[in-house]
């Protein structure tokens, strides 16, 4: 077949996305195709930049260009990503492509370090990514980041203040901790922690985002509700340990998203706490707290089991030190694993944009 721009486009829509069963073509990947003379260059833009594949569709494409068409073509692929976004056009956000709920039924189970360490393995992969500390009555994140005694700056736009985030280690941070003297207990009534989200989101400048990742309070309650009604959540994560006792919380979680009224996607469940792996015995796992438990959950509800998260003494040193795990090149163990969970949480993403409805902020009717 004469090597030219169709024949290599015709080749190309031999090549799926594994993950949305589609071919490149298609889905509109393929980008710049130039063929001169045995020279083909062409850019596939992937949906994220975590994509985990990322080599497997490299390889297909370069397999199908040279079987299908030239077997001496030099092919010269640019490997790009932009994050799929599906926003409903909601003035809130507007530069949010996606807004990711970390959650978990109960106190306890490692969510804020579920959060803080997704957002940065998201940053790192090469996405722009920020951070909203929303647990509005145990604000851990200056800690867990390093940023205590920090504050947003403050600037006028169109007549009225908005707050400028704090920048670390690559991420954009808001935290109710950088407002109040966390010495304090913060002692709020629902309407006014409700108005503190609402601000966060609506009077800061957050720019341009592919995730803005929330930590969300544990349990159910008045929080939740003002961030389904204020801005159209991609999807959540819900974050459990093995223990039943916490995986019964966890259904409770879930089934609120999914009330009818509220309807917000379940990205998928994050095991944390799975296993106990000594630094000695780096081979050994000791399921301290029961096994399989987020798996059987996961498979219950019907929803993906994204990362099963160990206990590990690094993990705990991380968060109270300001410099998280998945920072530390230096411990394979906890880092696989988180870079395993954004993977698996990017993927989810794409397959929720790919195959759901644009997301909405909702009405929410109580009694």
């Amino acid at each position: 077949m004469p090597l030219t721009a169709e024949a290599v486009l015709k080749a190309l829509s031999f090549v799926d996305d594994p993950d949305l069963k589609k071919d490149i073509v298609t889905l509109g990947m393929v980008k710049n195709l130039s063929v001169d003379g045995k020279r083909v260059s062409f850019t596939v833009e992937l949906t994220t930049p975590a994509c985990p594949m990322k080599e497997h569709i490299r390889k297909a494409c370069e397999t199908a260009v040279r079987h299908m068409v030239d077997k001496e073509a030099d092919i010269h692929i640019n490997m790009t990503a932009r994050v799929s976004s599906v926003r409903d056009g909601s003035p809130v956000l507007p530069g949010v492509r996606n807004i990711i709920a970390v959650a978990s039924g109960k106190g306890g189970v490692g969510k804020s370090t579920i959060a803080v360490n997704l957002a940065l393995a998201l940053a790192h992969s090469g996405a722009r990514v920020g951070l909203i500390d929303a647990d509005i009555y145990g604000p851990s994140i200056p800690l867990m980041l390093g940023l205590e005694g920090a504050a947003p700056k403050v600037v006028e736009e169109n007549g009225k203040p908005v707050m400028i985030p704090v920048e670390k280690y690559g991420l954009k941070v808001l935290s109710i901790g950088f407002m109040v003297d966390t010495s304090q207990a913060v002692v709020w009534r629902g309407p006014m922690a409700s108005s503190a989200l609402r601000q966060f989101v609506q009077d800061c400048h957050w720019g341009e985002l592919d995730y803005l990742v929330l930590d969300m309070p544990p349990g159910t309650g008045d929080i939740h509700l003002t961030l389904v009604q204020t801005v159209p959540v991609t999807g959540v994560v819900m974050v459990t340990t093995p223990q039943e006792v916490a995986l019964a919380d966890a259904r409770k979680g879930v089934a609120m998203f999914r009330m009818p009224n509220i309807n917000v996607p379940i990205l998928g469940v994050v095991e944390n706490m799975s296993y106990f792996t000594p630094a000695e015995l780096p081979d050994n796992r000791y399921y301290l707290f029961g096994q399989g438990g987020g798996r059987r959950l996961a498979d219950a509800l019907g929803i993906p089991l994204l990362a099963e998260i160990p206990l590990v003494q690094s993990i705990r040193e991380g968060g109270d030190s300001g410099r998280p795990a998945v920072l530390n090149d230096a411990e394979p163990l906890s880092l696989k694993a988180f870079e395993h969970m954004a993977f698996e949480v990017a993927r989810q993403v794409s397959l929720r944009n790919a195959n759901m409805a644009p997301s909405q902020s909702v009405e929410v009717r109580v009694g």
